[in-house]
């Protein structure tokens, strides 16, 4: 068995503990210093702490803090430190370290003094702290670093009656560059936008982003609302402008909320919620535009969350209703089908509009469920018409991205037993616009089920002419824009005869809607449209009046 080393002399110790890379004291229980380790002289000697004269712990916490702790604090940090056994921690800043101290007593004996050099510890801390408070793609401050910088503001404000605004900013026409072109050139324009939004601020304002493409400006310094409206100008404008990323010249837009302060709140969460209702004020009103704040919007929203959490019970509550607009054949003069229309009677409100709630029901997603309700109604009514007549149902964007518009065709076909024959889709360009190969596909399958397709409002979109070659559609419906345009404008007789020549040339039926006075009527006749819809005819019937509408109107045979 090896012999077990003696006990190393105060000397030889020392030289062992003056290799160890933290520093190390030692105090017997008078206060004298019996051990001081060179890498402890070596981090406190520049600021001239001799701590071989030390005296007592009380005279090194002193020493070490005396412009941090009253002579009454040091003495209560102590006592703790004996009686709980716990050390005493704190850190020291010297010039350029950072120094951990750790004072331990030793019970009978004195002190144990722990010294750490911390600064390379504290730097990796400062600079991750640092990166968890910027925006990786762009270097902007995120949401974390723009609360700190508003919680600052709201105090300069409080203090000095400083005032700042919050303008919040939404990139127009930024998703079908990442949908065309792929995220790598949607990053790239993102760092383009900072960097043109880090260019229309002064040094003491805060650019940030917090969303994919939602950044946010804290304007400080704000003398009067013309400073805010001035930037609030410049980033509609400099956003706007043409941009070169990859080879690909990419144009965008910008649409800015603004909230002042203090006049539209003293609270952080309150100005980024009222620059939200301003900014959704300005994507209303066209987009690339700015909007202030304004009181009214508040109530408006309020209003609009009212609207939407009864329109979520309308359904279970059965308030929607069906109403039908006759059609009618120029030739035979005989009614051949109806378009379904949506009607929302409310307890409270009475009829709404569907001006009023279509629009909303589309933006937040209500418009696939109450669709596919429009669809499995119109197919039990119509079902109980005169054969052969038909019902037309406008299907929405939505409807067909949800994936499940065949099958619930084929299952209201279905449970109701109306022929597939009897029933029509009516689209808009703005189907067509979205993921065209997958919607072609779906309207083939429409076809196939016999099912005809019809393309509505036609000629109010850019590339109507295009979409017709694209897919065989089975009817045009002339905008009903065209048709009040007859009496008033020139060339509304030219525009109605260009079309219905299209159509029979396509071997296209076309309806003109909007029919509402017999001039109109006749001049459509002339020109060559099939079939016409419009208060001429009839205005929208509720399905209970139906049958005494067709029997005074008898169907086609």
């Amino acid at each position: 068995m090896a012999a077990v080393p003696s006990i190393l002399q105060p000397s030889s110790l020392l030289r062992y503990l003056d290799c160890v890379r933290h520093g190390f004291l030692l105090l017997d229980h008078t206060g004298r210093v019996i051990v001081c380790t060179a890498s402890a002289r070596s981090l406190f000697d520049r600021v001239g702490a001799a701590f071989e004269s030390a005296t007592s712990a009380r005279h090194l916490l002193r020493v070490l803090r005396g412009d941090q702790l009253s002579r009454r604090e040091i003495f209560r940090q102590l006592r703790t430190a004996r009686e709980q056994g716990a050390p005493i921690v704190f850190e020291v800043a010297l010039p350029d370290h950072t120094v951990e101290v750790e004072l331990a007593h030793v019970p009978g004996k004195g002190w144990a003094v722990t010294l750490e050099d911390v600064s390379t510890r504290k730097a990796t801390e400062a600079r991750a702290d640092e990166m968890a408070r910027l925006d990786p793609l762009t270097g902007l401050p995120n949401r974390l670093m723009l609360r700190e910088r508003l919680t600052e503001a709201v105090t300069r404000l409080e203090r000095t009656g400083e005032a700042f605004a919050v303008l919040l900013i939404d990139l127009d026409r930024f998703k079908p560059v990442n949908d065309t072109l792929g995220h790598p050139i949607g990053d790239a324009l993102l760092e383009k936008v900072a960097d043109r939004l880090r260019s229309t601020v002064r040094p003491t304002d805060t650019v940030a982003r917090i969303g994919g493409d939602e950044f946010v400006i804290l304007q400080t310094g704000v003398r009067e609302a013309a400073d805010t409206q001035a930037l609030a100008r410049r980033v509609v404008d400099l956003i706007g402008r043409t941009y070169m990323v990859d080879g690909h010249l990419l144009t965008i837009g910008a649409s800015v909320g603004a909230a002042l302060a203090p006049g539209d709140g003293v609270e952080a969460d309150k100005l980024l919620k009222n620059a939200d209702l301003a900014l959704y004020r300005a994507k209303l009103d066209g987009r690339a535009t700015y909007r202030f704040f304004q009181l009214e919007m508040d109530d408006r929203m309020q209003a609009r969350r009212r609207l939407e959490l009864d329109m979520r019970q309308a359904l279970a509550r059965r308030e929607f209703q069906l109403h039908y607009q006759p059609q009618l054949q120029l030739e035979s003069d005989r009614i051949i089908g109806c378009e379904a229309l949506i009607r929302w009677r409310h307890p409270d409100r009475g009829m709404v509009s569907p001006l009023d709630f279509i629009p909303l029901a589309e933006e937040i997603g209500l418009i696939v469920p109450i669709g596919e309700w429009v669809i499995r109604q119109a197919c039990r009514d119509a079902v109980t018409w005169p054969a052969p007549m038909s019902v037309a149902v406008n299907v929405s964007p939505a409807q067909f991205k949800s994936d499940r518009l065949v099958e619930t065709i084929i299952s209201a076909l279905a449970s109701s037993g109306l022929p597939a024959t009897r029933f029509e889709v009516e689209i808009t360009e703005g189907v067509l616009l979205q993921e065209s190969a997958k919607t072609l596909q779906t309207l083939h399958r429409l076809r196939e089920l016999g099912v005809r397709v019809s393309m509505d409002d036609f000629g109010t979109g850019y590339s109507s002419l295009s979409y017709l070659r694209s897919f065989p559609f089975d009817k045009i419906k002339i905008d009903r824009s065209f048709v009040k345009d007859l009496s008033g404008k020139p060339d509304g007789d030219a525009i109605i005869r260009a079309i219905a020549g299209l159509g029979k040339s396509l071997g296209m039926t076309t309806i003109a809607e909007g029919v509402e006075t017999a001039e109109q009527m006749q001049r459509i006749r002339a020109e060559g449209c099939t079939d016409v819809q419009g208060y001429l005819i009839s205005k929208p019937v509720p399905a209970e009046d139906l049958p005494t509408f067709f029997a005074s109107h008898p169907p086609q045979a």
